[in-house]
C-alpha cells in the first residue's frame, strides 16, 4: 500500500495579494469521494478526498475564480475522475489529462467538448504507470488547440528540451521546470531554462516551489529563480497552487494564503503579476474573456 499524503492545511490564511477579475490557478489535484473513484495500483501515494467543492471554496477564499485540474499520478491514465469533475463544474475548471498511449484524435475531441485543454506527460523517472513523451500525441492535442504539460525530473531538463522545443503546440513546464533550486540562476539547468523561454514556444508555471528545494516556507532559494523568470519572459509564465499538495510527508504542510502571497516578492510589479495571474493562464487553458469593468 502506497503512503496516505498528508493533507492540506484546511484553514487558509487571507492573503494580501488581491487577485484580479478571472484570475486562475493553474493547477490543482483533485481526488474522491475514494468508494467511488479508486487510486491507480501504480500510483506513488494515496489521498484522502480532495473534493471540488473544497477546493472551489478555497479558490473563493483566496479570490480566484478558476481553475486548472491537471491529472496527478493517483489516477494514472484514467480520466473518469476529471471527466466527471469538468462536467459537474464547467464554469470554474478546465483540464489537463494523462491520456493512454493510442488515444485517438476522436477521443481528445470528446474530451475537449468536456473542457480539457491539454495533455500532460512526465520523465520516466515519475513512474512507469504514467504517460511518457509521444510526439505523435502531441501532435494531436495541438490541432485541437491544447497545451502540452511536461513534468520533468530534477536534472534531466536538458535530456528533454530540444524535443519539447520542436512540438507544434506550446508547452508548459511543471513546478519551474523542476530545476534544483540550490543551484540558483547561473546552473545549466536554469541556462536551459531560458533559453527554452527564448523559442516563444515554452512556459513555465511558477508553482510547486517545495518540489524545487528541501527548504520551508517561504522557499528563499526558489525567490531568485523566480524573480529571474518574471523579468526575462513573464508574457509565458502561468501561477499554480499545486493544492492539495501532495507527497509532503516529512514537510511543513503550505499554507495557501502564503503560497499566494508570494506571488508578491516573485512578481513586485502589479500589472506583470496580474497578467500572470489571470491574462496569460485565460488565454492558454481557453477560459472565457473577462468582462470590462
Amino acid at each position: 500500500m502506497p503512503p496516505l499524503t498528508p493533507p492540506p492545511d484546511p484553514n487558509p490564511g487571507t492573503p494580501r495579494l488581491v487577485c484580479p477579475p478571472g484570475s486562475v490557478d493553474g493547477q490543482v489535484h483533485l481526488f474522491g469521494p475514494a468508494a467511488q473513484y479508486p487510486f491507480d495500483p501504480g500510483s506513488k501515494y494515496i489521498s484522502e478526498d480532495a473534493l471540488p467543492e473544497t477546493c472551489i471554496a478555497l479558490h473563493k477564499a483566496l479570490g480566484i475564480d478558476h481553475a486548472v485540474i491537471v491529472s496527478g499520478g493517483g489516477y494514472g491514465m484514467d480520466t473518469t475522475h476529471l471527466e466527471h469533475t469538468l462536467a459537474r463544474f464547467p464554469q470554474h475548471f478546465r483540464g489537463v489529462a494523462l491520456l493512454k498511449p493510442g488515444t485517438t484524435q476522436a477521443e481528445m475531441a470528446r474530451l475537449h467538448g468536456l473542457g480539457v485543454r491539454g495533455l500532460r506527460f512526465v520523465s520516466p523517472h515519475h513512474g512507469a504507470h504514467l504517460p511518457h513523451l509521444s510526439e505523435a500525441a502531441a501532435a494531436m492535442a495541438a490541432e485541437l488547440g491544447w497545451v502540452v504539460q511536461f513534468y520533468p525530473s530534477p536534472g534531466d531538463l536538458e535530456d528533454f528540451a530540444d524535443r519539447l522545443m520542436a512540438l507544434p503546440g506550446p508547452v508548459v513546464l511543471d513546478h519551474f521546470g523542476a530545476v534544483p533550486a540550490a543551484g540558483g540562476v547561473d546552473q545549466p539547468a536554469f541556462r536551459t531554462l531560458l533559453r527554452m523561454l527564448d523559442s516563444g514556444r515554452i512556459w513555465v508555471r511558477l508553482s510547486g516551489p517545495m518540489r524545487c528545494t528541501k527548504e520551508d516556507f517561504p522557499y528563499a532559494s526558489v525567490t531568485p529563480l523566480a524573480q529571474a523568470l518574471v523579468a526575462h519572459a513573464p508574457e509565458r509564465l502561468v501561477w499554480g497552487s499545486d493544492w492539495p499538495h501532495v507527497n509532503m510527508q516529512g514537510r511543513v504542510m503550505p499554507n495557501d494564503g502564503d503560497l499566494l502571497d508570494l506571488m508578491l516578492d516573485w512578481a513586485p510589479e502589479e500589472a506583470v503579476r496580474n497578467r500572470i495571474l489571470s491574462d496569460n493562464a485565460r488565454r492558454l487553458y481557453d477560459f472565457p474573456e473577462q468582462a470590462p469593468g
